[in-house]
């Protein structure tokens, strides 16, 4: 089970934090695993989403090396900011990561899917689709539409043995949020919102991104996976 031999992958953030652990335990298991990120070494590879056409040629540089069976939408832009004190320009490039650039690599990647008769996509979702934060008012949106693009699409795309999920995140030790946590104040307010008791690791959502993304989660469709020591409970 969870075999991935044979699978091309395309994981983006891939560099950092989740998205680095999902692409590191798919090459594991067997994939060919394209890495996007700003940390690549790769220039194609390193491409900022927030541009122009930014999607559309890191789909491109995925695809020349062959099909892709599996896309791992993980990169996003979260900046910190009261929902009064929201620069225009912040909101835009949230929304351009976070949400369009998303949008454009599914229309770039999955009709290959779809053709092919086999796909899976996964979308890095935030329990801020529930809970949002009082200084992410970008985020959290950009985020819960992200959410209702996967149930419109996986929808459609079901038929097609090709399935759309999301897997939502709670608090995770990641460079992201190091800084925050560093406080020990801010952190012990975070612990006593989580029933677990402790910080979640990139491991903890690395067995779940496995489940979507593998042959087996087929009849797995449009859902919406909570990774958060119970935090939204």
């Amino acid at each position: 089970m969870f075999d991935f031999t044979g699978l091309r992958a395309l994981v983006t953030g891939a560099t950092s934090g989740i998205g680095r652990a999902v692409s590191d335990g798919l090459a594991a298991a067997g994939a060919d695993v394209v890495r996007h990120g700003l940390e690549s070494d790769d220039p194609e590879l390193a491409v900022d989403l927030a541009a122009a056409g930014a999607a559309e040629k890191l789909a491109s540089t995925a695809l020349a090396g062959g099909s892709i069976d599996i896309l791992v939408l993980s990169a996003s832009l979260q900046v910190r900011a009261p929902w009064l004190a929201a620069a225009p320009v912040d909101v835009e490039r949230q929304l351009r990561v976070n949400l369009m650039a998303s949008l454009e690599l599914l229309q770039e990647i999955v009709p290959g899917m779809q053709a092919r008769g086999f796909g899976r996509v996964l979308v890095l979702g935030s329990v801020q689709q529930r809970r949002p934060h009082p200084d992410m008012v970008a985020y959290a949106a950009s985020k819960a539409a992200l959410a209702n693009v996967v149930q419109n699409v996986a929808r459609q795309l079901a038929p097609f043995g090709t399935t759309v999920n999301m897997l939502s995140p709670g608090v995770i030790e990641t460079p992201r949020n190091s800084e925050a946590l560093a406080s020990s104040s801010y952190r012990d307010q975070v612990l006593s919102s989580i029933p677990a008791g402790r910080i979640g690791s990139t491991d903890d959502c690395l067995a779940a991104a496995l489940l979507l993304c593998s042959r087996e989660s087929g009849y797995i469709t449009g859902q919406d996976l909570v990774v958060d020591g119970g935090m939204t409970l």
